[in-house]
Formats: structure tokens, sequence, C-alpha cells
């Protein structure tokens, strides 16, 4: 993995140096999903925002990738987007350092603790993937992706694709990091930033109403549910994430431009 993602983080530095792009944009991506899960979104909005993605793959607690995302993240304030493991990540750095975040993106994600449910299967999930990886991600495979697009190389091929090459030691970290994370909700209330919430219609793992929770908590947020869509909104439905995420940005750029 190192040579996979060293190189990119720096293209994405030199980049910044050479960009008239106004706000800085980094993302969080989810369990088992490198910066694939992004690359739409990067392209489409690069007019407006440089993008950075930061790794989430080599600490097994929130505290520690919150102190990744800020050592990753460019200097000054920055727009901050993240999806399922990465909203909980989000949600550590509003929690600990929200001076640093211009606008908050939260997508296919919780505020809620882990269930004592929920860290069985992921326990169980973490004893398979030390002999069997492929069976884990057979069993994830059909919570992740709309039923429709369980055979599209583009979504369901490309998740099976990042999580392969991530593999079981990236996979067990970030599960203790998931079963771990603390409760959210009560500081919803205190998160000021413009705040976009987005889940699929048909997200079985982090369902509408998840999202509505959120939504009802942070002043002043924008929930949008996508209609065929399950939990990896970027992969299945890129051009209204990326609809979306353009009007956030514009939002905020708008804010900072007025006098």
């Amino acid at each position: 993995m190192q040579d996979k993602w060293e190189p990119t983080l720096i293209v994405q530095r030199e980049n910044a140096l050479h960009s008239d792009a106004p706000l800085e944009l980094v993302f969080l991506p989810g369990l088992l999903c490198d910066e694939r899960l992004w690359e739409g979104q990067i392209m489409a909005l690069s007019d407006i925002a440089h993008s950075t993605v930061v790794r989430l793959d080599t600490t097994d607690s929130m505290e520690a990738m919150a102190a990744e995302v800020l050592h990753q993240a460019p200097d000054g304030p920055f727009m901050l987007a993240g999806m399922s493991m990465g909203g909980y990540v989000a949600f550590e750095i509003m929690r600990r350092t929200p001076q640093h975040v211009l606008g908050l993106a939260l997508i296919s994600t919780s505020a809620r603790p882990d269930t004592p449910a929920a860290t069985e299967t992921r326990r169980t999930q973490m004893k398979l993937a030390e002999h069997d990886m492929d069976g884990v991600i057979d069993q994830l495979l059909p919570k992740l992706v709309h039923e429709s697009r369980l055979n599209d190389d583009s979504t369901a091929g490309l998740m099976r694709s990042m999580a392969k090459q991530l593999g079981a030691e990236v996979f067990k970290r970030q599960q203790e990091a998931i079963i771990t994370r603390p409760d959210s909700r009560s500081i919803l209330c205190e998160i000021k930033c413009p705040t976009l919430i987005l889940c699929g219609r048909d997200d079985l793992i982090t369902p509408p109403e998840v999202h509505d929770e959120i939504d009802q908590g942070i002043p002043n947020a924008h929930l949008g549910i996508i209609e065929h869509c399950g939990h990896l909104v970027p992969l299945e439905q890129p051009e209204q994430v990326t609809r979306e995420l353009r009007n956030w940005l514009t939002e905020v750029r708008s804010t900072k431009a007025s006098p």
C-alpha cells in the first residue's frame, strides 16, 4: 500500500501549489475503500476545489484516524467530505478541531455508536478475513451495493478490487476503529458550518432515517436522498453526488467571498 498511496498524496500536494481552485476539499474514504471511491468527484469538481484523499488504512481508532487527517490535509481551513467510516472520522474531527472545517459533507454514515449485534458481526468477519478475505467481500457486497449493480464492474467490481488490494489486515484495523467509535449524536447541535448529508434510498447499512437523525440534529443542514442507490453513493450515482457537492462548495465559496 505504501507504494500506491504515497505518490498519490505527493501529486495532490503538487497540484495544490499550481491550482487556481479556491477551496481545499478533503475526502475520507469508507471501509476497504481507497481514492478510487472519489475518482468521479475529484475530476468533476477540479474547477472549484483541489482535492486530497486521506488514507485511513494504517490505524485502528477514530482518534488516530483523525490525527492522520490533520497530518495529511492541506494547511489552513478545508472542506471535509466523509463516506461511511469516513463520516465517523469526520465527526471525530468536528469533536476535536472544528475550526479546521469550512464545510462538512456526510455521506452514507451515522452519528450512532456501533450496536452489540453489529459488533458481533464485525468480529465474526474479522476472524473470517484471516483465512478467507474473498468470503468477507462476498458477505459485504450485497449490503454495500444496490441489487441492480451487483454485477456492475464500475460499482461492485471496483469495490471488490479496492477491498482485495487493501486486504485483511487493513480490514481488521478499520473494523476495530468502527467498533470503538463514540456516540456522536451529542455533538450534532454544535456543528455550525454548512453541512450536506447524502444517502441512498435503498441503503441497507445506514438507511435514510439514520441520516434524517443527523439532519435534525445539525442546524441548517441539507439532506439529499438519492434514488435507486445503496450504500456506495459516490460510485453508484456519481453525477448526482457531484452535483450535490458542487452546490455545497458553491455555497461555501460564496460565503467566503462575501464582505
